[in-house]
């Protein structure tokens, strides 16, 4: 499918219109969406703490459990990610780890990629086997395996696609193919989970390729302005109905000026992630030339091993660069500390061009095995392109790295 036929931008333009009289009650009221600050909610009288008892979950009681602005922008990011309902969360990785404590119990199984985030892999690694969750691994290029890897014990699938910092990629039709098969097989469900932060909804729609559960980083792309903390859960009604009772226990509810400033950062997602995408193109087609740099890793290069994978399924190639400079870790700090329109910083995502060495970030505390594994190196440097002017991006690694 060419990638101009896999542009959805009307369904992403949903985000801006006001979702009125839902939550809010804004038919005549403000433009910008009110934030609740509050922690609790004045009861008319007894009757509605009587109601709230009996289960009508349109008593309003706790922040913890519901707020008006919160439950605003989950209505929007279902719409604008083609989700029937959506969770907010303080960060990704309570929307990650609550999702997933929402399906498995002790004794039962996940199988995942091993491209992951570090934060996800350590929770896989360090907790799961505390809950008596065991978790188990299948290689995107082998994912045939999955046969034999899930068993009646599976509860969720899970991957990641395009990995951190790597951006190696994993097929996500094929990867629903093999696990429907066995799913059908052995009669019972199968959750089928992607981390789709690095690509965003922009750049690659999990749900029409047959995904379940999407669960994202809302501080990366759909914040996109460094000064929130969000992660969001999004699926089918009755699953994220799963995810926010037990939210409620776990406590990592998202705060309603962080709800607020998420709105106001969705109304520009789709011009923000654009210009990212084409200054990444072109920063890494610009890297690529560079005498001092190994290899320039980008899903839009042709260079890329999977660069045919990401036309099928990608309809942008998104705004993260990976580089691998000669001279190992020490001449990615000499690059790092050099730079001065891009800024040495974790995370990603903003309009800001960030950059970060993932054995000393994303990956930090990984033995050189897990190293491998996850296939990052020490002279790595993941960029997170922003939207500044691209020229002046390209001069300034040029500069940083006639240092190294």
């Amino acid at each position: 499918m060419s990638m101009s036929k896999k542009k959805n931008t009307s369904k992403l333009s949903i985000a801006t219109r006001a979702i009125h009289g839902k939550h809010l009650h804004a038919f005549k009221g403000p433009v910008a969406t009110p934030i609740y600050q509050t922690s609790t909610y004045r009861f008319e009288n007894s009757n509605d703490a009587i109601r709230y008892a009996q289960g009508d979950t349109s008593v309003m009681v706790y922040t913890r459990y519901h707020n008006p602005t919160v439950n605003e922008v989950e209505d929007r990011i279902a719409l604008m990610e083609g989700g029937e309902a959506a969770a907010l969360f303080s960060s990704g990785m309570a929307a990650i780890t609550t999702a997933i404590l929402a399906v498995c119990k002790q004794g039962d199984e996940l199988v995942s990629t091993p491209g992951l985030y570090g934060g996800t892999y350590r929770f896989f690694r360090d907790s799961l086997p505390g809950f008596g969750i065991n978790v188990k691994y299948v290689e995107p290029n082998s994912l045939d395996d999955l046969l034999y890897l899930i068993t009646p014990k599976t509860k969720i699938v899970y991957l990641e696609t395009p990995t951190n910092p790597t951006l190696s990629l994993v097929d996500i039709q094929t990867l629903v193919r093999v696990t429907r098969g066995v799913q059908t097989e052995l009669r019972k469900n199968i959750i089928i989970m992607i981390d789709n932060t690095f690509a965003s909804i922009l750049n690659q729609n999990p749900f029409a390729l047959g995904v379940d559960v999407i669960v994202e980083s809302s501080t990366k792309y759909l914040g996109g302005h460094a000064d929130l903390m969000g992660g969001v859960v999004i699926g089918r009604k009755k699953f994220v109905k799963d995810v926010k009772s037990l939210a409620k226990h776990l406590g990592g509810c998202a705060d309603p000026f962080a709800a607020f400033l998420l709105d106001r950062s969705i109304k520009t997602f789709e011009l923000r992630v654009n210009r990212q995408n084409e200054n990444a193109l072109a920063l890494a087609k610009a890297l690529s030339k560079h005498p001092k740099v190994n290899r320039v890793i980008y899903p839009g290069l042709s260079s890329h091993p999977q660069h045919k994978l990401a036309k099928k399924q990608m309809s942008g190639f998104g705004g993260m660069v990976t580089i691998e400079v000669k001279g190992g870790v020490k001449a990615a700090v000499k690059v790092c500390d050099n730079l001065k329109v891009a800024v040495n910083a974790m995370s990603l995502g903003g309009v800001e061009t960030l950059v970060s060495i993932p054995v000393y970030s994303s990956h930090v505390n990984m033995s050189e095995d897990e190293l491998a594994k996850h296939g990052v190196t020490p002279g790595m440097i993941r960029i997170s392109v922003g939207v500044e002017g691209v020229q002046d991006l390209i001069e300034d690694f040029y500069q940083a790295l006639k240092k190294a």
